[in-house]
């Protein structure tokens, strides 16, 4: 007789959920029985990955049964000289994710608070709250980080604060002379994570380069990622830039061999083809200026997205949206998970994929859009 025991977990985790990705393709297919889908719903690259990546994939197969090194020194060297910062201020994680589970397992203590975006990107709240710290949320305005209300939700217990920029799920950054502002006015103690993840989509020139800050801001963490423009998101590749001293402290946590021998090799790889990280950041703009448009036509709206992905409004349940378009093929996200209800977020894909997208919602919103 099998005996049933419920072994007890940690407060903090007893709350939380677990986290939804994009659904992958292959369930779909089962779900619904199709054989075609599209799926612009992770953020994922398009166009795949540098053909130099994929040779040291390869190439680093020969050697898949010798453990990695296990701060990926090569490739700190590697960004060091393409970022003009020293080879100590970078840790590689296990994607840019891993990297903010490092520094809350590092910083955030029990009644810690850390302040955040409502809404933002969901891992910052999930790990403060598994350490046992308090996130804090101030709400965005207009899909933007409200920075002054961040300065004001700063307490004596605060530890740590996070800005997304651009933010995911909406897509916007905030403007170079507020943001620096703001990095002057947050109190030296108090660790500032800016997470960069599509920093390399961005074109407007009124983005904030916060490279140069980190000498002089010695709370200042940066974060960046190989998963989206570099498209090696099944690698898992990520980096942060700080101040040596907290690399050390994170290195104390991680795990040894976080960061595989492939996805080593093939990040320094990708380094290697700036132009192919350049053309598709061009062709990401233009495909998202023509979705635009096109959503424009049925009467939708967008928030102002300086991503691969846009947050369209809708004036019905995101969800339903979401469940019509699964039905034809096309993965979304629902907006539900993401903190709008009344949305859908769209990863900007190829033009053909953007094209049969827009004739799926065309079919579930009806001849006249929106005010159907």
């Amino acid at each position: 007789m099998q005996v049933s025991v419920k072994i007890p977990t940690r407060k903090e985790i007893e709350p939380l959920g677990v986290y939804v990705p994009g659904k992958p393709i292959e369930e779909v297919k089962r779900e619904f029985g199709l054989t075609d889908i599209i799926k612009l719903a992770s953020n994922e690259n398009p166009y795949g990955c540098s053909e130099l990546a994929t040779q040291a994939v390869v190439r680093g197969m020969e050697k898949c049964a010798l453990y990695p090194e296990g701060t990926a020194p090569e490739l700190a060297a590697k960004l060091s000289a393409r970022l003009g910062v020293a080879p100590e201020y970078f840790i590689i994680g296990n994607g840019s994710d891993e990297i903010i589970r490092l520094l809350t397992r590092s910083y955030i203590a029990a009644g810690d608070e850390a302040v955040m975006a409502d809404v933002t990107f969901s891992r910052y709240e999930t790990n403060v709250l598994i350490e046992g710290g308090v996130p804090v949320t101030v709400p965005l305005i207009d899909g933007v980080h409200d920075l002054a209300g961040m300065l004001k939700a700063i307490s004596s217990r605060t530890k740590m604060i996070f800005v997304c920029n651009p933010n995911n799920p909406t897509g916007t950054i905030v403007g170079r002379s507020e943001l620096l502002a703001f990095i002057e006015q947050v109190p030296r103690h108090i660790m500032l994570v800016i997470d960069e993840a599509y920093y390399e989509y961005v074109s407007d020139p009124d983005y904030l380069q916060t490279v140069p800050l980190l000498a002089s801001h010695p709370n200042l963490v940066i974060l960046r990622t190989f998963s989206k423009i570099y498209g090696l998101a099944a690698l898992r590749a990520g980096y942060g830039m700080m101040q040596p001293s907290i690399v050390q402290e994170l290195i104390k946590v991680k795990e040894p061999f976080n960061s595989n021998r492939m996805a080593q090799a093939a990040a320094s790889a990708s380094l290697d083809d700036p132009a192919f990280a350049a053309d598709c950041a061009r062709r990401n703009e233009a495909a998202r200026t023509n979705l635009v448009a096109e959503l424009k036509q049925l009467g939708l709206s967008c928030y102002p997205s300086h991503a691969n992905f846009l947050m369209v409004k809708l004036d019905r349940s995101g969800d339903d949206v979401f469940q019509s378009l699964l039905a034809q093929g096309v993965v979304v996200r629902a907006g539900s998970l993401l903190g709008y209800p009344d949305t859908i977020r769209v990863s900007i894909g190829t033009e053909q994929d953007n094209q049969v997208f827009i004739e799926a919602l065309r079919t579930i919103l009806g001849p006249g859009g929106q005010s159907a």
